[in-house]
């Protein structure tokens, strides 16, 4: 069944892989990529929301993190892109640990947890939007420098298997969290914590390792996006966007289950631009569009698509049985 699982993992990312040998449209790169960086910040969210059970309203504030350090490395201190990929993914693993210490040490649980990282976003955007050293209102701009070493590419495609990358790391950590103690341990506190607790697990520790890998996964999603765009403001790294982005992913494909972020991204963009198509460039069409899936997945799949798949299968596959 693990390996079944991994196998799983492989597949997709290497049918994701191929398409710009069947595909040669930037638009459709552009699309992709958005929606691997997306997937990336849901698995974050996913491992501290969906597996851990402490839902987040406020991850932009991982995602800037990663998406500010990144950029500020560059630009004021002229360091390596990729050094700078690796102390963003640093900053947001320790900023999560900053905030969950803050948090979980006072007993914050449930919506109480969740409306301090909103807060917390929030203030990281406010913060961002009056500093010097941030650009402030009028942002960061990275040089165009293509090249492997700036982590810029002449083609998109590149940059598309680069993002890919990072969600098949993201799936396969998950993965490996899933099969372990210590994912035993996250759904035990996910499930009953006081009843963890008894059974003598260490609430705290898994509640931080839980939300320090989520900051880092998130902030590397911050990353990838700076270095894509070349840009960067308050309003854009912590902004509502990415925190809605990053907790609607998972509830769509799956809350709690490795390819569910994966999938929710895919299936949202993909339905936003298909809209798109039909309704044209309407402001906001793409938000309604989200809209009206939360509200399907809320009413009749309240465990995603993936939830309602494997239901499916499995009631054939008992037809098949009997």
């Amino acid at each position: 069944m693990i390996a079944r699982n991994y196998l799983w993992i492989v597949a997709i990312t290497l049918v994701l892989a191929l398409t710009p040998l069947v595909i040669a449209s930037n638009t459709f790169f552009n699309f992709l990529t958005l929606v691997l960086i997306i997937a990336l910040a849901a698995q974050g969210w996913n491992v501290l929301g969906g597996i851990g059970g402490q839902t987040s309203f406020g991850h932009a504030m991982f995602f800037g993190v990663g998406a500010y350090t990144a950029a500020i490395l560059q630009l004021q201190f002229g360091v390596n892109a990729w050094l700078a990929l690796v102390a963003a993914v640093a900053a947001g693993a320790a900023f999560g640990l900053f905030v969950g210490y803050l948090s979980f040490r006072a007993g914050l649980r449930g919506s109480y947890f969740a409306l301090v990282t909103l807060a917390f976003a929030e203030l990281m955007r406010v913060l961002a939007n009056s500093m010097d050293f941030t650009g402030g209102a009028a942002g960061l701009l990275l040089k165009l420098d293509p090249g492997f070493w700036n982590m810029q590419f002449s083609e998109r495609s590149s940059f598309m298997w680069l993002a890919l990358a990072f969600v098949f790391v993201s799936l396969v950590v998950a993965q490996r969290i899933v099969g372990s103690r210590f994912g035993a341990h996250l759904v035990a506190v996910r499930e009953n914590e006081d009843a963890a607790r008894a059974l003598g697990v260490d609430v705290l520790a898994v509640k931080l390792k839980a939300i320090s890998i989520s900051g880092a996964m998130t902030a590397a999603a911050g990353v990838l996006y700076t270095q894509y765009f070349l840009y960067i403001d308050a309003a854009i790294a912590f902004g509502i966007w990415i925190s809605i982005e990053a907790l609607l992913a998972p509830m769509v494909g799956g809350r709690g289950l490795v390819l569910g972020p994966l999938i929710g991204a895919v299936t949202l963009h993909g339905l936003g631009e298909i809209t798109k198509s039909f309704a044209g460039r309407v402001p906001g069409i793409d938000l309604m569009v989200f809209a009206v899936v939360l509200i399907a997945v809320v009413a009749f799949a309240s465990d995603g698509i993936l939830g309602v798949l494997r239901r499916l299968s499995a009631r054939l596959f008992r037809k098949g049985g009997a």
